[in-house]
């Protein structure tokens, strides 16, 4: 494009500012204007550095209207918003700006010399009137062309459409043009008849009417198809439609199949009687721990279970098992939730040395589990043994075992954590003794005011638990542990007395505690 002075282009600016209704006055002032004395030089230097454009095509281009379409290309670019003007004049949009519109069309030594880089052209709702404005068509490079909600009519240029070969979006709707035939011309095919809406040009009703047909009887059948196929991919795999639209707890028997591999006997963990449990793996990748408990169950149990499993699933604490969510059929039901790599309580006991202090440390983590429990959820009962309890890993305790409707209060909270603390000091477990945890506690209280290291797991007594810390400890899981005791802990109590008996092996002189 070639340079212009300044002061040319704030002129025109003024000028249709001041009278953009009186386009004669305008052309007649732009008339007076004369281009610089080097304005030819710049024309043809610009010419020979880029032959394509569209002035230089013309074998005696005239300077004066090519000035003239210079400035106005200047300013229409601005006026049409675009971005490093002129270079970048990419569309020319003049929608709804009923004053500006006609004027700008009325510069057809503009049009003449229509920049290449054109390629939108939007005069929607402008208020033009009367024939079709051909001029534009000069811009035969344009691909998008939109001069809907006006008041053009008369014929419409058929033929001379024919030359704009890149022309992909068209908007002639809402026009009066005379009634024509369209669809005879080839070039029309490539667009839907939602382009010439009450413009006057009525389309090949032949046409049209098939189209309608589809719109009216194909479009709602392939909905219903869809509808269809959805519903069917919603009962059987949720997990295939966006998480948005997913059921977030809810999962389906052809999930759970998908995720344990069908069942594949190498995913499966544990089987006792009609219990089992499968690792899996999840659509996206989550690795889950499923419990699938096959027995039948009457309606009013399945409902019971749901609303049992949309408690569990808002249990988040660090010590606990992070329940995913169920699966409730005929046949069977499941609780999912989350993989975690470890082992319980008791197998760390009985496969490790674990000192003292490691049994009070995993002992500590475990009470903060019991108080997220005992104040957030009191309705939700757990198991609290060596056998029930897993140890992750990274060293986490982890509750695994929840009942929801049994409740915990802070008496059966501290008995269960009692009856824990016993069975790490001494490596047994109370489901081996023949009345269980009464059993369990009553040996301890028998046997360790004879010997205390008799009651003590020898694993322990090798890591160097001295027999105060010894006493201490079994003293205080007994008090625990009794029913009748006529002392009345609170829960933050014994954990801050389990704190008390971890930090002091952290300043003990024994480098084995």
């Amino acid at each position: 494009m070639a340079s212009i002075p300044a002061t040319y282009l704030l002129y025109l600016s003024v000028l249709i500012t001041i009278s953009p209704t009186s386009s004669t006055s305008i052309i007649e002032d732009l008339n007076n204007i004369h281009p610089p004395p080097d304005f030819n030089t710049i024309i043809l230097n610009n010419c020979a550095k880029n032959p394509s454009l569209r002035y230089c095509n013309n074998p005696s281009p005239d300077f004066s209207e090519i000035f003239k379409s210079t400035i106005v290309t200047n300013h229409l670019c601005h006026e049409s918003n675009n971005t490093n003007c002129p270079d970048s004049f990419v569309k020319i949009d003049l929608q709804n700006r009923k004053k500006f519109a006609p004027l700008y069309l009325s510069f057809s030594f503009f049009w003449k010399y229509c920049p290449l880089t054109i390629l939108s052209i939007d005069l929607s709702n402008s208020s033009l009137k009367g024939d079709f404005p051909t001029d534009i068509l000069h811009c035969s490079q344009i691909q998008t062309l939109d001069l809907s909600l006006n008041g053009l009519s008369g014929e419409f240029p058929l033929e001379s459409f024919t030359q704009l070969i890149n022309l992909t979006c068209l908007n002639l709707s809402y026009n009066h043009f005379s009634e024509s035939k369209i669809s005879d011309t080839q070039f029309f095919k490539r667009f839907n008849s939602s382009s010439f809406v009450h413009s006057g040009l009525v389309p090949d009703y032949h046409e049209f009417q098939f189209k309608a047909f589809v719109l009216l009887f194909g479009f709602p059948l392939c909905v219903v198809l869809v509808v269809i196929c959805l519903g069917f991919i919603c009962f059987l795999r949720p997990d295939y439609l966006p998480l948005f639209l997913q059921s977030k707890y809810k999962f389906t028997p052809a999930m759970l199949k998908a995720a344990t591999d069908k069942y594949s006997p190498t995913n499966l963990v544990a089987k006792i009687g009609k219990f089992e449990i499968y690792r899996g793996t999840l659509r996206e990748g989550t690795e889950v721990r499923i419990e699938i408990y096959r027995e039948t169950i009457p309606r009013q149990e399945y409902k019971k279970f749901v609303a049992e499993c949309k408690v569990l699933v808002q249990l988040h604490q660090k010590n606990l098992v992070q329940v995913l969510g169920w699966c409730n059929h005929r046949g069977y039901k499941a609780v999912i939730l989350e993989w975690r790599e470890g082992k319980t309580i008791n197998l760390w006991l009985l496969n490790s040395l674990p000192t003292w202090k490691q049994r009070l440390k995993v002992l500590r983590k475990i009470l903060e589990g019991v108080l997220y429990l005992q104040e957030h959820w009191p309705e939700v009962g757990f198991d609290l043994t060596t056998s029930s309890v897993l140890l992750s890993k990274e060293g986490e305790p982890l509750i695994s075992r929840f009942r929801v409707g049994d409740g915990n209060s802070n008496k059966k909270n501290i008995y269960k954590f009692g009856v824990l603390l016993l069975e790490m000091i001494a490596n047994k477990q109370s489901k081996d003794f023949k009345q269980g945890e009464a059993s369990l506690i009553e040996w301890v209280k028998t046997h360790y005011q004879e010997n205390i290291w008799k009651v003590i797991d020898d694993r322990l007594r090798k890591t160097g638990i001295t027999p105060e810390q010894a006493d201490k400890g079994i003293r205080f899981g007994i008090m625990c542990a009794e029913v009748s005791t006529e002392h009345h802990f609170k829960m933050a109590q014994v954990y801050d007395i389990i704190t008390r008996f971890y930090e002091s092996t952290l300043i003990s002189r024994s480098p084995n505690h």
